[in-house]
């Protein structure tokens, strides 16, 4: 009897494994894969064996060899490099985040296709090993905000891997050499559906080569430079498959775009640099518009809504706070299914050009307050995504927020420091309306004005953010106490970014030691005191990296009268991450792995 009982486990075991083999490529969410890899040791070889995308959120957290280790038989790498506060020269440019041992074993995964690298240092060596370990298996290469490369590597790469389907360099700084890599693209590439080489500043690539492309290519996603419209009517007439345009600029003789004419299946218009005299070229295909970034549109409010309210069918829009509340008005009676609305900052009123205003080609400063944030609350209820730079806000309108957007994962509000007076601070009722009424909230940034939100409010976002995993706080709270207090709840936070928040080494400890799923903190303008080094000590744990970053950093994006990079008084900064490849030694920044020395 207790044979036949044992001859049933097995089958059961059996058939559980079978039929898990069966659903597994159908999972992709990693945190259900973590979920199932640690059920057993036989479900954690299964996961181990089929995964087949993986993102390193912080290349330092492992290593190439631990990565092949566990997941031998990936098809998709997604490397994140330098810190996010590296886009506003937060942090030093010789940090690190160099891909090149990345790059190195590359041959150890044999099905390894699409590489997407994200704030990272890529060489033209590196290039060139992509190109001979890959070659013609390479179907997607991004190199997002990157640097270090220039076209020679890309030459490489288009000569080789002739069988890209993505190649994306957006926001990444190339020393242009010439254009022969996007020549040899064109000429011998024939399956490429997505290209984007925006803000890359690239002045080399010819028309008759995006012609060709468009000719050889079933392209569906292309993002280029600021070449004039003018020039991109073969283009556009060729490229019939297109779905998403984003560049281009115009002329003052509007009379010249007549005979522009946009693919029927186009519903996604990226940035462009335009005036509201060039809008009537858009009309014909604002209803069938899904997304919409007007970012580096020169609009105004007016502009903005004459456009907006011919946008129906519109899912996403980008633009600045040169919107308005007026433009907001406008978004929330027409755009019903809005699902993300991000708000730039604008130009502020001393950095417009005389000139461009003189010809009224620079839109005036706008101003988004609480109006305009109550009103998108209420007329757009799908939203999902909500980021804002605002001159002004109340605790009402945080509140409706809360009240309205159930359906809201990610939200973010910077409250611009301008001479106008916020006569509704701190803000601790609306954070706390907000937090519980969008009980699905993933992501949270809070970046205010000192008094905008006090030990309390910190609390209240600790105990009310169930689910939030990524979370940004500025200029919030009055002592340790609030941080210490806020460390007690955020069950689900992952990664935790702070500046000028201003709580001291011990605090920033308590809390790391606290968060019970923290992977990652990112503290600038912190608190020095003269026992920090003692309190950082008791931050140490098992596989947790401790990097101190000295403050006024030479910004070597910017020269000073003499040539010479320019000082820039940013304070010290302080990154702590986990850790399976142990100590750095690629930078200058202190580091201080386990075991740390004695006081």
């Amino acid at each position: 009897m207790a044979n036949n009982n044992n001859n049933h486990y097995n089958y059961r075991r059996s058939m559980s494994d079978e039929i898990l083999e069966c659903i597994l490529p159908y999972i992709q969410d990693p945190r259900d894969r973590s979920s199932i890899s640690s059920v057993c040791r036989r479900w954690y070889e299964l996961d181990r064996l089929t995964r087949r995308h993986v993102t390193i959120a912080l290349c330092y957290a492992t290593t190439p060899l631990q990565l092949h280790d566990r997941f031998p038989n990936i098809e998709s790498l997604k490397l994140k490099g330098k810190p996010r506060a590296s886009m506003y020269n937060l942090i030093p440019e010789d940090w690190g985040g160099y891909v090149g041992p990345w790059v190195q074993t590359l041959p150890r995964f044999p099905r390894l296709n699409k590489l997407h690298f994200r704030r990272m240092i890529v060489t033209d060596e590196d290039l060139g090993s992509i190109a001979t370990a890959k070659g013609r298996n390479l179907q997607c290469l991004k190199l997002d905000k990157c640097s270090g490369f220039s076209t020679d590597g890309l030459l490489r790469i288009t000569s080789s891997c002739r069988n890209l389907r993505t190649l994306f360099l957006e926001d990444s700084g190339v020393e242009e050499t010439n254009g022969e890599w996007f020549h040899q693209l064109a000429l011998h590439n024939i399956v490429l559906e997505t290209l984007n080489f925006y803000m890359t500043f690239m002045e080399k690539i010819t028309v008759e080569d995006l012609e060709l492309l468009a000719r050889n290519c079933p392209l569906v996603s292309v993002k280029i430079g600021d070449t004039d419209l003018v020039h991109l009517g073969k283009f556009l007439r060729t490229a019939t498959r297109l779905q998403e345009f984003s560049g281009g600029s115009y002329n003052e003789d509007l009379d010249q775009y007549g005979n522009i004419v946009f693919p029927a299946q186009l519903t996604s218009l990226g940035p462009m640099f335009l005036v509201k005299s060039h809008l009537p070229v858009y009309y014909p295909i604002a209803h069938s518009l899904r997304r919409l970034d007007l970012v580096y549109a020169s609009l105004n409010s007016e502009g903005h809504c004459d456009l907006i309210r011919r946008c129906q069918n519109l899912e996403v829009l980008e633009t600045t706070n040169v919107i308005g509340d007026q433009g907001l008005e406008v978004v929330s009676l027409t755009c019903k299914r809005l699902k993300r609305l991000r708000i730039e900052r604008g130009p502020e009123p001393d950095e417009r050009g005389p000139e461009a205003v003189e010809q009224g080609l620079d839109p005036e400063p706008g101003v988004v307050t609480q109006t305009g944030l109550i009103a998108v609350a209420q007329g757009c209820p799908d939203l999902e995504y909500l980021a804002v730079y605002a001159t002004d806000i109340t605790n009402e309108a945080l509140e409706c927020v809360g009240a309205n957007l159930k359906y809201l994962t990610d939200f973010r509000l910077v409250l611009l420091d301008r001479e106008e007076t916020i006569t509704d601070l701190p803000l601790d009722n609306g954070v706390r309306a907000l937090l519980r009424g969008c009980q699905n909230m993933q992501r949270f940034a809070l970046y205010l004005r000192q008094g905008g939100l006090t030990d309390t409010g910190l609390g209240y976002i600790g105990e009310f953010s169930k689910k939030v995993r990524w979370m940004l706080l500025g200029y919030l709270g009055e002592t340790d106490a609030g941080l210490i207090e806020f460390s007690k709840g955020c069950p689900s936070l992952q990664k935790l970014e702070m500046r000028a928040c201003y709580f001291t080494e011990h605090a920033l400890a308590t809390a790391a030691i606290q968060l019970p799923s923290l992977r990652y903190m990112w503290a600038q303008g912190y608190r020095a005191s003269q026992t920090g080094f003692v309190d950082i000590v008791q931050m140490v744990r098992p596989y947790w990296n401790i990097e101190l970053i000295p403050g006024d950093q030479y910004n070597h994006n910017s020269d000073d009268d003499n040539g010479q990079p320019a000082r820039v008084d940013h304070p010290s900064h302080i990154v702590a991450y986990y850790s399976l490849a142990g100590q750095r030694t690629d930078h200058p920044a202190t580091v201080y792995p386990l075991p740390l020395p004695e006081p």
